[in-house]
C-alpha cells in the first residue's frame, strides 16, 4: 500500500513505476513499492555528503531529498530513480564518445558505446574526424568508407545490444556542415528503416549561416589535412536539410560555434557533439547528469487567483542541485576515462517540466507574448538561484577541478561548470502527472481502448479540474475532444477556456520556436524541444522555423511534421502517394482468390517448447517437400493464451501454403511484445508470436541446410525489429511498440503517455 505521501501517483505512473523503475527479483517481480524507490534514491544520494562534512546530517538531508521526490517536487532523470542504490548504480543519461579517423579508434568507440548502452545510457558521436568517403588510406593502399558507412557499423552494433534490459540505446550523430560527405548524411535516413538507432543533425557554423543570407558558396574541408577541397552553393544545401527535415523529421541541427561560445572549458577542446535529444552539448567522455522541477507544484493560490511562489522554486531549486552534484560523486559511470572526465567539470542540468499545465493554471496562453516573457523571468531565476547554490556548495567542497582554466576563472568559485539544461521528460512527466518539459501539450483529451473493448477517457488533470469547477466536464464532450483533437472549434467550451487550453498544433511555429528561444537565453546548456507541424505545412514553414531559430538565438532545432514518418505496410482501400493525398489502390489480378494447397498427408517436423511469461508454450512446425506448411501450439499446465495462440498459428499455416513469403510472416510476427513476458529476465521470446515466428525461423534454418543453401546468423534482427518503428494511424501518429497507444513527438524525443515507453530517456 502507498503511504499518504504517494496519494498524488496516479494509475498511469503506478504503471509506468511498477513496469519500470521499482526493483524486481530475479523472476522479474517487483519487491519495492513507489515509497522505497525513493527512499533508496533519497538515502543513496544523500550518502554522497558524508565524505565532505563529518557535521553533515544525512539521514536530515536524505528526508529532505525523499520529500522532494515524493511530493513530486523535483525528480532526477530516469536512471538515478532505476539505479542508485542498486548494484549498477549507473546514473546518467547520456555521454558523448569521441569518433578518430582510424580503425583502432572507431572499433575501440563502438566498444564503449556498447558498454555505455549496456548500463542503460545513450550516445552522441561526431563523425566529422572521419575522412571522406574515396579518400585515400595511406597504411593500407585503400580507400576510406566515410562517416555514413561507419554510422551503419554504430547502427548494427547498438540493435545488437540490449539497453538496461529494457530498450535499446538511442544515439546521436552529427557531421559538420563542411564536412565533403555533408550531401550524403543529409540523406542517410531519407528511408525511415535505415540507421534506425540514431537521430541525427548537421553541424552548422557561423560562416555558413552567412553565406546562406548571402546566397554565396561556402567550402568544404578535408577533415585530415584541413584543406579546402570544393564548394557548393549554401542556399541549395541548406534548402536541402529543410527539405529532408521536412519529409521526415531528420537532420536536425545545431550551431556549432554557439555550442562553443558557452564552452565553460574552451582549453579542453572543442564541443563537437550533444546527446541523443539536442540538449546537452558535451566535451568526449563527458555525461549528463539531470533533472527537473515540477512546475505545476511550484505554485500558489491567493485569493483564488494562481501565481508562481518563487520562495518555494528557490528553495527547490537549491535542493535539486545539492542532489544533481551528489549524483556526480554517488554515480558508478561505465568507463574510466567517463568518471574522470565528468569530475573535473562537474556539469549538471537541471530542467523543468509542466510548463504548459502550469501556463494553464495562470490563465495565460502558450502561443502569446506574456507566456514567451514569462519563460524568461522563470528561467533566468532558476539558473541565477542554481548558480548561487553552486556556489556555496564550492565553499564547501571546493570548485569544478578545471575552474582556474575555465571562463569563470578569477571570479567567484563555481561547484558545477554548468548547472541548466532543458531535457526531454516524456517519462519523468508521466509520473509527476503533468505536462512534459516545456512543450505545449499534445492532446488534452485522448480515448484509449481496453482490451475488452471497452473505452477508457484520459483527460489532461488541468482541464478537467477547471471544466468540472465550471460544470462543464462530460464523457461526450470529451470524446468530441478526442475526435478533433483540439479544444479551438468546439462551441460548447467557452472562448477564456479555449483561448489558454492551446495543444501543440493550435501553436504556430512562431511561437513553439520563440518560446524555446526564451528559455534558451536563460539556460547554461541547450533546450530540448519540437516545433511540431500540421501535416499540411510547407516545406517553406519549416525552412522559416530553421532560418528564426538561428536568428533569435537558439543552439539548435528540431521539427516534426505530423504524419511526415508514414510506414504504414498496410492500406486498405487506399493507399498514399508520394506527397499526395491517398489514392484508390490498385488491386492486382486474382485479389481475392488465393487459396491455400491442401495440408499434406505425410509431413517431417520439429517441436519446441518455449518460455513464455505465463508458463510454456509448445510450438510446432512441420513441412512437407515444398517447405514449411503447418504450424500448431499448445500450451502447458500454466496456462497462458491458448486460443490467441492457436489463431496465430493457424494463419501462419493458411499464409505458408497460400506461398506467402516466410520473411513476411517472420517480418510480421517477431518483436511483438507481450507485457507478461518482457517483464521477465532471460526469455528467449517476447511474446507467443515472437515465440511461434522464431520456430519457424529454426525450421525454415534446418531445411536450408538440409539442402546446402546460406543461412542467416541465428541471432540476426528481422527487418521490423531491427527498425523497431511501430505502425502508423492513417493521421500519421505512431503507435507505441510496447502498448499500441499513440506516441507523441516532443522535446526532440518520441514518447508514450499510456505506458512511459521512450526512445531517449
Amino acid at each position: 500500500m502507498l503511504g499518504d505521501q504517494m496519494m498524488k501517483i496516479g494509475k498511469n505512473a503506478l504503471t509506468v513505476l511498477e513496469r519500470r523503475y521499482l526493483k524486481k527479483d530475479e523472476h522479474g517481480e517487483n519487491i519495492e513499492t513507489v515509497e522505497q524507490m525513493f527512499r533508496r534514491v533519497a538515502d543513496a544520494i544523500a550518502s554522497a555528503d558524508a565524505a565532505y562534512s563529518g557535521k553533515t546530517d544525512v539521514a536530515a538531508l536524505s528526508n529532505r531529498f525523499y520529500e522532494m521526490m515524493t511530493n513530486l517536487e523535483f525528480l532526477p532523470n530516469s536512471p538515478t530513480l532505476m539505479n542508485a542504490g542498486k548494484e549498477l548504480g549507473q546514473l546518467s543519461a547520456c555521454f558523448v564518445l569521441p569518433v578518430g579517423d582510424s580503425m583502432e579508434e572507431i572499433f575501440e568507440a563502438i566498444k564503449q558505446a556498447a558498454l555505455i548502452h549496456k548500463s542503460g545510457g545513450g550516445t552522441g558521436f561526431s563523425f566529422s574526424r572521419l575522412r571522406a568517403a574515396g579518400a585515400t588510406v595511406r597504411s593500407t593502399g585503400g580507400v576510406a568508407s566515410g562517416p555514413v558507412s561507419f554510422m551503419r557499423v554504430f547502427n548494427m552494433a547498438t540493435e545488437a545490444v540490449k539497453q538496461g534490459g529494457t530498450r535499446r540505446g538511442a544515439n546521436m550523430g552529427i557531421l559538420r556542415i563542411d564536412h565533403p560527405d555533408i550531401l550524403e548524411f543529409i540523406d542517410c535516413k531519407k528511408n525511415n528503416a535505415d540507421i534506425t538507432n540514431f537521430n541525427i543533425s548537421v553541424g552548422i557554423t557561423e560562416e555558413f549561416m552567412q553565406a546562406v543570407q548571402q546566397g554565396n558558396a561556402y567550402e568544404l574541408v578535408d577533415p585530415k589535412t584541413k584543406q579546402a577541397v570544393g564548394q557548393l552553393d549554401a542556399r541549395e544545401v541548406f534548402d536541402k536539410i529543410v527539405e529532408s527535415a521536412w519529409r521526415n523529421g531528420e537532420p536536425g541541427i545545431i550551431f556549432l560555434d554557439r555550442l562553443n561560445r558557452d564552452n565553460v572549458v574552451p582549453s579542453q577542446g572543442e564541443i563537437e557533439s550533444t546527446n541523443p535529444c539536442g540538449e546537452q552539448p558535451l566535451l568526449p567522455y563527458e555525461s549528463c547528469n539531470l533533472g527537473s522541477i515540477n512546475l505545476v507544484n511550484m505554485l500558489k493560490c491567493e485569493n483564488g487567483a494562481y501565481a508562481v511562489d518563487y520562495d518555494k522554486l528557490g528553495r527547490t531549486v537549491r535542493d535539486a542541485v545539492h542532489f544533481l552534484d551528489n549524483v556526480i560523486d554517488v554515480n558508478k559511470y561505465p568507463l574510466a576515462e567517463i568518471d574522470v572526465t565528468t569530475k573535473q567539470t562537474r556539469k549538471i542540468g537541471l530542467g523543468v517540466m509542466g510548463w504548459s499545465d502550469m501556463l494553464a493554471y495562470l490563465g495565460v496562453p502558450y502561443n502569446s507574448d506574456e507566456a514567451v516573457a514569462l519563460a524568461r523571468r522563470v528561467m533566468e531565476f532558476i539558473t541565477k538561484t542554481g548558480r548561487a547554490e553552486s556556489a556555496e556548495l564550492a565553499k564547501v567542497r571546493g570548485a569544478f577541478p578545471l575552474f582556474e582554466k575555465s571562463i569563470y576563472a578569477g571570479g567567484t568559485p563555481l561547484r558545477n561548470a554548468t548547472v541548466t539544461t532543458i531535457a526531454p521528460t516524456g517519462t519523468l512527466s508521466i509520473i509527476a502527472g503533468c505536462s512534459s518539459g516545456v512543450e505545449p501539450v499534445f492532446a488534452y483529451v485522448f480515448i484509449r481502448n481496453v482490451m475488452d473493448g471497452t473505452e477508457m477517457i484520459e483527460v489532461n488533470p488541468v482541464l478537467k479540474e477547471i471544466l468540472e469547477a465550471r460544470g462543464l466536464y462530460s464523457d461526450g464532450l470529451m470524446k468530441k475532444i478526442a475526435a478533433e483533437g483540439s479544444l479551438q472549434h468546439i462551441e460548447e467550451i467557452p472562448a477564456d477556456i479555449r483561448r489558454v487550453f492551446v495543444c501543440s498544433h493550435d501553436v504556430s511555429p512562431l511561437y513553439h520556436t520563440k518560446m524555446q528561444a526564451a528559455f534558451q537565453q536563460f539556460t547554461d546548456n541547450a533546450v530540448s524541444k519540437t516545433v511540431n507541424f500540421k501535416h499540411d505545412a510547407t516545406i517553406e514553414d519549416v525552412r522559416e522555423v530553421y532560418m528564426l531559430s538561428y536568428e533569435l538565438g537558439c543552439k539548435g532545432v528540431t521539427i516534426y511534421r505530423d504524419g511526415s514518418r508514414d510506414s504504414q505496410v498496410l492500406n486498405i482501400g487506399s493507399v498514399k502517394k508520394e506527397g499526395g493525398a491517398p489514392a484508390k489502390a490498385e488491386q492486382p489480378a486474382g485479389f481475392g482468390q488465393i487459396k491455400p494447397r491442401p495440408r499434406p498427408e505425410v509431413t517431417c517436423g520439429l517441436t519446441e517448447r518455449m518460455k513464455i511469461g505465463c508458463g510454456n508454450l509448445y510450438v510446432t512446425v512441420n513441412y512437407d517437400e515444398q517447405g514449411i506448411c503447418e504450424v500448431f501450439t499448445s500450451t502447458g499446465k500454466a496456462g497462458g493464451c491458448p486460443s490467441q495462440s492457436e489463431a496465430t498459428a493457424r494463419l501462419a499455416s493458411i499464409a505458408l501454403r497460400s506461398g506467402v513469403s516466410i520473411d513476411e510472416i517472420l517480418d510480421q510476427l517477431r518483436g511483438i511484445r507481450c507485457p507478461s513476458t518482457i517483464r521477465h529476465a532471460g526469455m528467449k521470446c517476447t511474446s507467443c508470436p515472437d515465440a511461434i515466428a522464431r520456430v519457424i525461423k529454426k525450421t525454415a534454418d534446418m531445411i536450408a541446410l538440409q539442402q546446402g543453401l546460406p543461412v542467416a546468423a541465428p541471432n540476426a534482427p528481422c527487418a521490423s525489429c531491427a527498425a523497431e518503428a511501430p505502425e502508423t494511424t492513417e493521421h500519421g501518429s505512431k503507435f507505441c511498440p510496447e502498448c499500441g497507444s499513440a506516441l507523441e513527438h516532443e522535446g526532440g524525443c518520441v514518447s508514450c503517455r499510456s505506458c512511459g515507453y521512450s526512445k531517449c530517456n
